[in-house]
């Protein structure tokens, strides 16, 4: 039997995260069990997730997914390769046996052709050499121009967002000699960001949705819609930019400038100009706008902040993951669980209690987390569910099997 890895954030789970489960395990066999590793309470955008993790994961173990584990936060706001990374190394480190990821292509020789261009370190140099050379070339922009001279009109698949995280996680298994195998599942339906009539909504569709106060459930699967009906009813869903807004100003604008060159992905300059945005600028999206250039991306700003409001400072991801927390499994989530115990190369924290047991670095990351989930229960609109120590606290959702 195998075992299905899923990288993801289900930010919120929709249609098309339930298609993706079910065609991973058409293709590996529907006895094949699936473990998603999933962003925590906020995402590599560099934002807030509408529903906390535990009722992302919950819905995800109702909706297909047989165990959901938590990606740290300082490999959650990261850059696509350091999310990556460290998601697909937790994933082989819990002995999973095949990576499953949507791609726009459908096939993976293709994305393994760019991953195998994008490891040779000349690339790299090249690319640096060329952002030096004209200045306003964003990395991403300026490492597409350099493998395009290699490989050609193959280089164009980096244009699409699911397509450049499936060339990192393949870029990952190579770093990591790993054995787990790779296979994709052809997206369809609107893209990243995008709007439109065809197939499923895609993530950034909903949270729009659900920013204007209207209903998505007819966009995502019943049981999932359950949960996140519960997460509103009970003040729980972070729909109300305004007062994020609010809570990350009053963060950001505590530190100094030498505080914001010592975050990740802040060099090169980046740190002081989002340092001075922040005290000429009145809103977050003036202070993104102004610290921007064509150099910068905005995605790369936004976790610049978020990184600055949360205390993850660069060099924060080196390195492995050290430990799986458990955000929720089913049955058979639960019965992989024990199998996986005898193999992990990493503890399994099933008792959020238990990590104190663990070494220093894993209580200092595991803390790092609980802060970050209490600084999250501030967007709640019910003030009672605003209480701090909560992940401190909190058991993984144990769900029946479908």
């Amino acid at each position: 039997m195998g075992i299905i890895g899923i990288v993801s954030e289900y930010n919120p789970f929709h249609n098309g995260h339930e298609y993706h489960i079910k065609m991973s395990k058409q293709m590996l066999g529907n006895d094949s069990p699936v473990v998603c590793v999933m962003s925590g309470d906020f995402v590599q955008r560099g934002e807030c997730a509408v529903y906390s993790k535990f009722a992302r994961a919950e819905a995800a173990c109702k909706s297909g997914a047989d165990l959901v584990i938590e990606l740290p936060l300082p490999w959650a706001l990261s850059s696509a390769e350091g999310f990556a990374r460290g998601a697909v190394g937790l994933l082989n480190s819990l002995g999973v046996s095949h990576l499953s990821f949507g791609s726009e292509t459908g096939e993976i020789e293709p994305l393994d052709k760019i991953a195998r261009c994008l490891l040779d370190p000349a690339v790299t140099y090249d690319t640096k050499l060329l952002m030096d050379r004209e200045g306003s070339l964003s990395f991403p922009a300026a490492r597409q121009r350099v493998i395009e001279t290699r490989i050609g009109e193959l280089s164009r698949q980096l244009e699409m967002p699911n397509n450049i995280l499936a060339v990192e996680y393949l870029k990952a298994l190579y770093e990591l000699r790993s054995e787990m195998q790779a296979m994709t599942v052809l997206r369809f339906g609107n893209g990243h960001d995008q709007s439109g009539s065809s197939g499923p909504k895609s993530a950034s569709e909903l949270r729009k949705m659900i920013y204007n106060k209207a209903e998505i459930n007819a966009h995502i699967p019943q049981a999932a819609a359950e949960v996140y009906q519960r997460e509103k009813a009970q003040g729980r869903e972070v729909g109300n930019k305004v007062i994020n807004e609010l809570a990350m100003l009053s963060r950001l604008r505590m530190f100094d400038e030498e505080y914001f060159n010592l975050l990740p992905d802040a060099a090169d300059g980046l740190g002081s100009r989002i340092f001075k945005a922040l005290q000429e600028e009145c809103n977050l999206d003036a202070v993104y706008s102004s610290a921007k250039t064509k150099r910068y991306t905005l995605a790369r700003i936004r976790r610049v902040c978020m990184c600055g409001c949360l205390g993850i400072k660069a060099g924060m991801n080196n390195g492995d993951v050290p430990y799986a927390r458990v955000l929720a499994a089913n049955d058979t989530g639960c019965n992989l669980l024990k199998i996986m115990k005898q193999k992990s190369t990493v503890p399994i924290i099933t008792k959020p209690a238990s990590v104190r047991e663990l070494s220093l670095d894993c209580i200092k990351l595991f803390s790092i987390g609980a802060s970050a989930h209490d600084f999250y229960t501030l967007f709640y609109p019910c003030i009672s569910e605003r209480k701090g120590g909560q992940d401190w606290r909190k058991s993984p959702a144990i769900v029946k099997n479908a």
